[in-house]
């Protein structure tokens, strides 16, 4: 245990922000440099060292985190990096990306405020980088296997990742022209800058894994191609189908995906494009959607001079404390202020948009909403709320509805779907076809970055087993169908 009356002595204290004056002009990450390095070992010593920590089952990884947060007190930063790898491939993801529903089950969090685990991890995994503890971990033989993975998120690279060192041969297929997935392209600069990913993919290439980019299976290669090249198959494609808004005005130009929107200023920071084709800058810009990847949209219409950002949820404000159906140690739904929500802007709950409003050109000007209350159990308008917000700029930022199905993947693959329209898989991620597996958000549907990494490493030891009859890889924490988080 790190400190015995480290909760009793120590407040939570986080990492400090940037002033936003400074950062919205800039896309590098929001958190001022180094600042969680003087406070980091007094929060590690606020956790308790639980009989039973709940926070290991409130992570999908089942992270050994009060082993670390051990570590990171007596700043041993090598033990911590070990331990903290032991089960998460790759922690300065999680450690910048992850809602930390570790956090929403640390015992702590019954009648205080939690340890700062997020914190902590972030701080263990950048000080390993910087001592040079992050080293290429080769096979020590290989096993004649060959492995295709399909899609390069976070659950196509950790399973790469397991596989490669299993001594499989690896080759990851990704359609964009740059490995990364929905973290190069669907997360913005400031929430975590790419250098991030690309000294994992050094590492990875290290190691022996192969990287095809701008290809994309079901289109540039048959599926039955790609079977009979390889010993099994790794689908990681993601949940990449948008939710779309079928309201009049729909069609009106200016109105789009979050992910045509997000991965177009990527770009520009990529070094691609000198100006996003799709661009806020001097717009009166409506992010719909309440979650993440709207937040996503708002720092990054800030970052481009947006004239005013307003962002619409259709569900009511959630409490700023737990409600008595989301008790301790489950993830609740709570009123969260992230760093693009502190630069701006202006958000309204309990609303559905009915029609667009264009100029004579096309252009859409005007957005049309209606207030909106739960009676009976269905979702009904409010007579007289109606009114209109300007709007010159629209993104869809409503989540996703499933794998994408134009690329004829899952037709070529002959894959069966379960009842939400996701890759179906068993108890070992395989799919209905032999040798041919099923990872993350492609047979989980949309979720958390931290369930990529886990179904990643989870669907990697089932295809280890199927080509070797046993596995070394480690086993999964659970059963992926029980879960305290989201």
């Amino acid at each position: 245990m790190a400190d015995p009356k480290g909760f009793l002595t120590t407040d939570r204290e986080v990492a400090r922000t940037r002033p936003v004056a400074e950062r919205v002009r800039d896309w590098n990450e929001v958190y001022v440099p180094g600042s969680l390095l003087p406070i980091v070992t007094k929060q590690a010593s606020r956790c308790m060292d639980c009989g039973i920590p709940f926070c290991h089952n409130g992570c999908p990884l089942g992270n050994l985190i009060p082993e670390w947060n051990d570590y990171a007190y007596r700043e041993d930063w090598g033990a911590a990096s070990e331990r903290l790898h032991a089960t998460n491939n790759f922690p300065e993801f999680t450690g910048r990306l992850c809602p930390a529903p570790c956090e929403s089950a640390c015992v702590l969090g019954i009648n205080q405020q939690p340890v700062t685990i997020k914190n902590v991890e972030v701080t263990i995994i950048d000080k390993a980088w910087e001592a040079g503890g992050v080293t290429p971990q080769p096979p020590e033989r290989l096993s004649g296997k060959t492995v295709a993975v399909i899609g390069s998120g976070p659950a196509g690279l950790a399973a790469a990742q397991q596989l490669t060192r299993a001594g499989h041969t690896v080759a990851v297929y990704e359609r964009a022209d740059r490995i990364g997935g929905l973290l190069r392209y669907g997360i913005p600069e400031f929430k975590m800058e790419k250098r991030h990913i690309n000294r994992r993919i050094e590492q990875m290439r290290a190691e022996g894994t192969k990287f095809r980019t701008e290809v994309e299976i079901g289109r540039d290669i048959d599926a039955a191609k790609l079977r009979k090249r390889y010993d099994a198959v790794v689908i990681a494609a993601g949940a990449t189908t948008s939710r779309d808004l079928p309201v009049p005005g729909r069609e009106l130009a200016g109105i789009h995906f979050a992910m045509e929107y997000l991965p177009l200023a990527n770009k520009v920071q990529e070094g691609d494009l000198t100006v996003a084709p799709i661009t806020a800058e001097g717009k009166h810009v409506v992010v719909i959607g309440g979650g993440d990847t709207g937040a996503d949209c708002v720092g990054t219409a800030h970052r481009q001079g947006a004239a005013s950002v307003t962002q619409l949820e259709i569900m009511p404000r959630p409490g700023e404390q737990r409600n008595a159906g989301q008790p301790w140690p489950t993830f609740p739904m709570l009123y969260k202020v992230t760093s693009a929500h502190e630069e701006g802007g202006e958000r309204i709950y309990s609303v559905s948009t009915t029609h667009f409003e264009g100029d004579e050109d096309g252009n859409v000007q005007w957005l049309h909403l209606v207030e909106v209350e739960f009676t009976g159990g269905k979702l009904t308008q409010k007579p007289g709320t109606e009114r209109r917000i300007p709007a010159q700029l629209v993104t869809l930022a409503m989540g996703f509805t499933g794998t994408d199905r134009q690329n004829g993947l899952v037709e070529q693959f002959g894959l069966e779907l379960d009842e939400r329209g996701n890759i179906a898989r068993d108890a070992d991620y395989a799919t209905n076809v032999p040798g041919v597996f099923v990872a993350g958000d492609a047979g989980r549907g949309q979720s958390l970055i931290v369930w990529a990494i886990a179904e990643g490493r989870s669907a990697a030891r089932g295809v280890d087993r199927y080509l070797t009859g046993t596995s070394t890889l480690p086993a999964p924490v659970r059963p992926t169908d029980r879960a305290l988080s989201v």
